[in-house]
């Protein structure tokens, strides 16, 4: 079929929205119409080639539509139904089948190579091949076909433009405290940029019952909104010494922290200012290769530091939890969210990247 989508055609280029024919899908595949998708860094990131993801390529990775059609072995929605898109996995291999497919074997097979696991793409321009099947969706584009493994059906009952988020960047940042840190009620935590990741672990902090609840970054305004959002105190890391204030704060050091923004300075302070036997999480997207120093002896006392993808969530339980959630009132991802047409893609991306919001949706 005929569609339209955003194409990246070489590093850090502009996104290009042109006609493009998409296959039919295949017997475990999903059309869906997207209706719209959220603005993402690692889509930055793959565009600037962080990852060798080949070019030119359709991405988009927090795709939400409306299903057109299913192949013959697909059971779990049908047309018609609403859904959002997330991360594919093999759930063969053995950290798939221990309820962890952030972590699968094939993790960049099924997301980042920019086909199928056979190496086909579903997209081609005038018989020549372009890259896709990113995140297994590719929706910067008003049609993708996505995996029966990364669909997810949501509830009819609320604007489905807003849940795209909830594939990646929301999850990711609530996932890796409620699924990964696991903080105590009444515990510390420090989360290194509040962007829509940094953000989304602060509600997830407030929701755990952490009473200290620490934003640190470089944009005042943004810890100012960090605070309507849960977190108690905001340190500006050009301004302060934030290892010094978290341990000011806390008394000795935060029980846990978040490092949201890829930098190995940042990651540094985020496993600085933790208390002995304190926990960090590294979610930052870097480009393959950046390392980072750290103070072996800082380490041996019981401070620990681990990566974390995807929020550790498994997309068909965690997705309805953060929309209860939001029903409930306690995850407010509405005020996360900056709507742009599909034809403003290019804008978006220039508000993010300069800070002036947390996530733009574009609507399709």
């Amino acid at each position: 079929m005929d569609i339209k989508a955003a194409v990246v055609r070489e590093k850090g280029g502009k996104f290009l929205i042109e006609d493009m024919q998409l296959e039919d899908p295949r017997p475990n595949e999903v059309l869906v119409r997207v209706v719209a998708c959220g603005v993402c860094h690692t889509d930055l990131g793959v565009r600037d080639q962080y990852y060798p993801t080949p070019l030119p390529c359709v991405l988009g990775h927090e795709g939400s539509g409306i299903v057109e059609k299913v192949g013959a072995d697909v059971t779990s929605v049908k047309p018609g139904d609403p859904v959002v898109m997330s991360f594919l996995s093999c759930y063969a291999c053995n950290t798939c089948k221990s309820g962890l497919p952030g972590y699968c074997n094939g993790m960049y097979l099924h997301n980042f190579s920019g086909g199928r696991p056979d190496g086909s793409s579903p997209l081609s321009q005038n018989g020549e091949r372009i890259n896709g099947c990113f995140f297994s969706q590719s929706t910067f584009a008003t049609h993708a076909l996505a995996n029966e493994g990364n669909i997810v059906k949501v509830p009819a009952d609320i604007p489905l433009e807003l849940l795209g988020p909830l594939g990646c960047g929301v999850q990711t940042g609530a996932g890796t405290v409620i699924n990964a840190l696991r903080p105590k009620a009444g515990s510390s935590i420090v989360v290194f940029g509040v962007g829509t990741v940094g953000i989304s672990a602060i509600m997830a902090a407030l929701v755990c019952g952490c009473t200290k609840i620490i934003a640190v970054d470089i944009n005042n305004e943004r810890l100012e909104l960090a605070k309507t959002f849960g977190a108690t105190h905001g340190i500006n890391g050009k301004e302060t010494d934030p290892v010094k204030a978290v341990q000011e704060i806390t008394g000795g050091g935060a029980d846990y922290s978040v490092e949201a923004i890829g930098n190995p300075h940042v990651l540094r302070q985020a496993v600085d200012c933790l208390s002995t036997t304190g926990f960090g999480a590294l979610v930052g997207m870097t480009p393959l290769g950046t390392e980072v120093k750290l103070d072996m002896n800082g380490i041996l006392f019981g401070r620990g530091l681990r990566g974390v993808i995807e929020g550790e969530a498994v997309p068909q339980i965690f997705i309805p939890q953060m929309i209860e959630l939001y029903k409930q009132g306690r995850f407010p991802i509405d005020r996360l969210v900056t709507y742009y047409d599909f034809k403003d893609i290019n804008q978006a991306i220039e508000d993010l990247e300069k800070g002036k919001i947390l996530k733009g949706v574009l609507k399709m």
